[in-house]
């Protein structure tokens, strides 16, 4: 077994990269860092200038990059380098599918070893790590994972990999539902710093507390710096965000969920809106909550599209709609497919007789660019609506390109 005093080669020194060989150098462990992007190691760390240099002698190499071709390109680069019984221990957040392949290639010196925590966690060795690998590798690979945290066994590295997409994606969901919270309270008027010590005592506690800092200024900005969560990169992505130092950034998180709903083949929507998020991929993720709600003029023609319907006028519909636009859905059990005329013909100008009594709300909005998509539920009557639209910007702004409805009559 190798002792606490043996050679750790760190590839990758980004936030996380360098927690690792701080943490390691200052237990024992003789660390050698070598990273692409030139960073320095850290105080009491060797630097190589190339990764065949870094682990001609090391017991452990340790993988910290950004995703799984990083990974491969690196290996394939320090392959006829590695020492015999020299165990390879992965940590960085890649496909399952990537995983696997990396295992098969290595063989059974390779450690797949994703982590659940923050930077913070990592300096302090309170990290959980996911770990796959054949038991002798493990063996010589445990004095450096328990230096860093605890050790939790899986079955293989696929299985690995797709846990840790699984636990980042509920920081996803955690984030993007602090933004809907934050956007709420901001179009209600209510007080930042009120509303943060509200939430701090939530569901959102833990990540409101770790990243006050970011949230505390109000709408659209976060200066200041927080405590991050997750794994790190060695990767423009992960470098230090416009507002203060990012500890994990909305790409890394993006690529995160990205890889996730490749894996599952299902959709998942906080994939595409941090993908989309106007924080930039390099701003860490609690600014992702800080941007500011959908803008008015993309919801102008949804408002106007509510009027029609709320006075019977379709002006308000010819304002809503694009001329060439289609309404369709099912009706009385057959489909139609209207053009906005054909549609307009539907409404004479006056507010249906039960008005008072129905309601309209719109659900989601998600702009991608030049165009967007929403959905609204219409309550009119015995009936319930769900309207999907499709958006898209123009020269005069935005407006309604097709809408597509179901219609729900209640029993």
């Amino acid at each position: 077994m190798i002792t606490p005093h043996t050679t750790t080669a760190v590839l990758g020194l980004g936030r996380m990269g360098s927690a690792f060989a701080a943490r390691l150098s200052g237990h024992g462990h003789h660390v050698i860092g070598w990273t692409r992007s030139g960073r320095a190691a850290p105080d009491g760390c060797a630097t190589a200038d190339d990764p065949a240099e870094a682990v001609a002698a090391a017991d452990v190499v340790l993988l910290a990059l950004f995703d799984g071709r990083a990974c491969r390109e690196v290996l394939d680069r320090v392959h006829g380098a590695l020492r015999p019984g020299a165990v390879v221990l992965n940590t960085a957040s890649i496909a399952p599918a990537e995983a696997a392949e990396l295992a098969r290639r290595t063989g059974p010196a390779y450690v797949h070893a994703p982590v659940l925590g923050s930077v913070a966690a990592a300096a302090s060795g309170g990290l959980e790590i996911l770990t796959a690998a054949a038991p002798e590798a493990l063996e010589r690979a445990l004095p450096v994972l328990r230096t860093l945290g605890g050790v939790r066994s899986v079955a293989d590295a696929a299985t690995a990999a797709a846990l840790k997409l699984v636990a980042n994606a509920t920081l996803a969901g955690s984030v993007l539902a602090l933004r809907d919270a934050l956007q709420q309270a901001d179009a209600l008027g209510l007080s930042r710093p009120q509303v943060l010590d509200v939430l701090e005592r939530g569901q959102l506690g833990r990540l409101v507390g770790r990243k006050r800092a970011f949230l505390g200024a109000g709408p659209g900005a976060g200066p200041g710096s927080g405590s991050g969560s997750g794994s790190d990169s060695d990767s423009d992505s992960g470098r230090a965000a416009q507002h203060g130092p990012a500890e994990f950034t909305v790409g890394a998180l993006a690529k995160d969920t990205a890889l996730l709903a490749a894996a599952s083949r299902l959709p998942l929507r906080s994939a595409a809106e941090l993908a989309g998020s106007p924080a930039g991929p390099g701003a860490d993720i609690a600014l992702a909550a800080t941007v500011p709600a959908v803008d008015d003029a993309v919801l102008a023609p949804l408002r106007a599209y509510v009027r029609g319907h709320a006075t019977g006028d379709p002006a308000h519909f010819r304002a809503a709609f694009l001329p060439t636009a289609h309404v369709e859905g099912v009706r009385d059990g057959v489909f139609v497919s209207w053009r906005l005329d054909d549609y307009c013909a539907l409404f004479d100008g006056r507010p249906a007789a039960d008005e008072a009594a129905r309601s309209r709300r719109v659900d989601s909005v998600d702009v991608h660019g030049t165009v967007a998509t929403a959905a609204m539920t219409l309550w009119h009557g015995y009936d319930t609506f769900t309207d999907v639209f499709l958006l898209v910007r123009t020269g005069d702004g935005w407006r309604i390109a097709n809408k597509a409805y179901d219609r729900r009559r209640a029993a």
